[in-house]
């Protein structure tokens, strides 16, 4: 499951995945890891320096990419540490366009992206934004005549 770790209250998320987890079931989240260097991470710090402060007692979805958080939560809802595991896993996003067509599709469809745009047009900064993006996509794409970005996550695992 990629899109958990966006929902708010990250305990009743790992508590959730577990009632409806039949037991001997697994559990697989795939996060992504704050401040690595690779492709969402960055788009997620970039955003947010785009966007106003958070409102109090926001979790950031990023703490679901370091393992003490992901331990702590799937134990509050039942897991033992020890039915929990970790692999740095790569997800590479190919799209056939360009690196800047692919920050279009970003700016419409990924909510992060689609508030930072709608921060900064208020600012008078969205074309700083879409420059920022765009340097970033251009820098980590590996494609020819096509965008390849790979992308490091945190793939977690629970034994139910």
């Amino acid at each position: 499951i990629f899109g958990a770790m966006f929902a708010p209250k990250p305990f009743d998320v790992a508590k959730e995945m577990v009632r409806v987890t039949r037991p001997g079931g697994r559990i697989v989240m795939g996060n992504w890891i704050s401040n690595d260097p690779t492709l969402v991470a960055q788009i997620l710090r970039i955003s947010s320096s785009y966007t106003p402060p958070p409102p109090e007692g926001f979790v950031s979805p990023m703490t679901w990419g370091v393992e003490g958080n992901v331990i702590e939560r799937f134990a509050a809802a039942g897991v033992p540490a020890e039915q929990i595991s970790f692999v740095r896993d790569t997800f590479t996003f190919n799209f056939p366009g360009t690196p800047s067509e692919f920050v279009d599709e970003f700016r419409k469809y990924y909510g992060p992206t689609m508030n930072a745009f709608e921060a900064a047009e208020k600012n008078g900064r969205s074309a700083d934004l879409q420059k920022e993006l765009e340097e970033l996509f251009n820098r980590h794409n590996k494609g020819t005549g096509v965008t390849s970005i790979p992308a490091t996550f945190l793939r977690v695992t629970a034994a139910v």
